[in-house]
């Protein structure tokens, strides 16, 4: 970032449909591991969608307390859960570190949805002095960064951002410039969600967003492929530990990436649907490249929002045409959604993982299910398998419900 302290990434945390760490999750997305399947949490015999990308075998109280854990919104269980694998994973040693100096913004762009569904049954069928006194504090959308604040004994910036599937990318970059400017020095951001409930599928399906390839789960999320038919929802969470650059070194820690530019837009166009010609989007990824001081041949990857829904990959393709011009045809496109569905404000957290780790092994996850391919989506998508190739640059794109738009620039470390 332009005029102001280095930001480096030292941790991943992550939690998906197909690994229940970084490392599961990563290793899986470079075998092109399905993750979406009938959906277990509920009896969906009554609704028109019963797939979806659950965390299946996730316990909270790997790393929860079993009292603190029933005090939780799943959304929070997971979220905390992929905090602190990253903490870990960064080696902070927080008995010796300046607490003061450690933030929290880990958002979440539905909140505890199931908590809120069964706490209304509760209301109806059983009255108010049924009510739990921990029905608010365990579905409101903060709590993730409050809760994990109060455990670590972190006293930096402690929020949570809200932009619906742009959530986790919005938290990133919104973190990474407080380390940045001073805020901070190191920052644990992402984004977590757990919205696989009826309300939610019987919602997303009536707007049509949703895949309706019941039959057919391991093959319904499918971007830029001619029959893409809507998203598959998905459940997990993603964090990183954003480091200044000088702190990092002090401590001598592992570095992954450098988060070198952050970029955000507005469409002004429609709650749920792209602008047209993806101008949001472009507009977008050109201020984050802006930020990050770069040209747009620079770029080598695109992690990509990459919904599978007939206008999002259609109008992404246009924007990314319309920002890197003749470049767009050299670089390298994938998404992680082909895999674990769309994880709403937590995909933003598990992709950026998936990209800081793509410069780190210098290897690039597929899109998989692109077997016919859409003639007017023609870029490189690194179909069906990984590949590996030299990457300097990589972006991470999320747009969401809306118009709200957001992008991270990342880089290889180098000194």
């Amino acid at each position: 970032m332009l005029n102001a302290r280095r930001v480096v990434v030292t941790g991943t945390g992550c939690i998906s449909p197909v690994g229940l760490t970084a490392g599961e999750t990563w290793s899986a997305f470079l075998a092109g591991h399905n993750g979406i399947g009938p959906v277990t949490h509920f009896d969906t015999a009554n609704l028109p969608v019963s797939i979806a990308g659950e965390a299946t075998g996730f316990d909270p109280e790997t790393r929860l307390s079993v009292k603190d854990a029933r005090k939780m919104d799943r959304f929070i269980q997971l979220g905390l859960c992929a905090g602190l694998e990253a903490v870990e994973d960064s080696g902070v040693d927080l008995d010796t570190t300046d607490l003061d100096r450690i933030g929290v913004l880990i958002g979440a762009g539905i909140g505890g949805l199931k908590t809120i569904e069964d706490t209304t049954q509760t209301l109806l069928s059983k009255g108010a002095r049924r009510i739990s006194p921990f029905y608010i504090p365990s579905s409101i959308i903060n709590m993730v960064s409050g809760n994990l604040s109060i455990m670590l004994g972190l006293r930096g910036p402690n929020l949570a951002i809200v932009t619906a599937c742009t959530t986790g990318t919005h938290s990133i970059g919104e973190a990474g410039r407080m380390v940045a400017f001073g805020d901070a020095d190191l920052m644990v951001a992402g984004g977590t969600e757990a919205a696989i409930t009826p309300t939610s599928l019987a919602g997303f399906a009536a707007a049509k967003a949703l895949s309706r390839r019941n039959e057919e789960p391991d093959q319904a999320s499918r971007p830029w492929d001619r029959g893409r038919d809507g998203f598959v929802m998905g459940e997990g969470a993603g964090v990183l530990v954003l480091e200044s650059l000088e702190h990092a070194r002090a401590r001598r820690a592992r570095i992954y990436a450098e988060l070198v530019g952050f970029g955000m837009s507005g469409d002004a166009h429609h709650m749920t649907q792209p602008a047209p010609g993806g101008g949001g989007a472009a507009r977008c990824m050109a201020n984050a490249l802006k930020n990050a001081g770069l040209n747009p041949e620079d770029v080598d990857y695109i992690n990509a929002h990459g919904t599978s829904t007939p206008l999002g990959d259609l109008a992404e393709t246009i924007a990314l045409k319309k920002t890197f011009g003749s470049h767009a045809s050299d670089l390298r496109v994938s998404s992680n959604k082909s895999m674990i569905g769309h994880l709403l404000g937590a995909a933003g957290g598990v992709e950026a993982v998936s990209t800081v780790l793509s410069l780190h092994h210098q290897v690039l996850p597929p899109t998989i299910n692109l077997t016919d391919p859409d003639p007017d989506c023609d870029l490189d998508y690194v179909a069906n398998e990984a590949r590996q190739t030299t990457t300097r640059i990589a972006i991470s794109n999320s747009f969401g419900f809306g118009g709200t738009n957001g992008t991270l620039v990342f880089a290889a470390f180098s000194e």
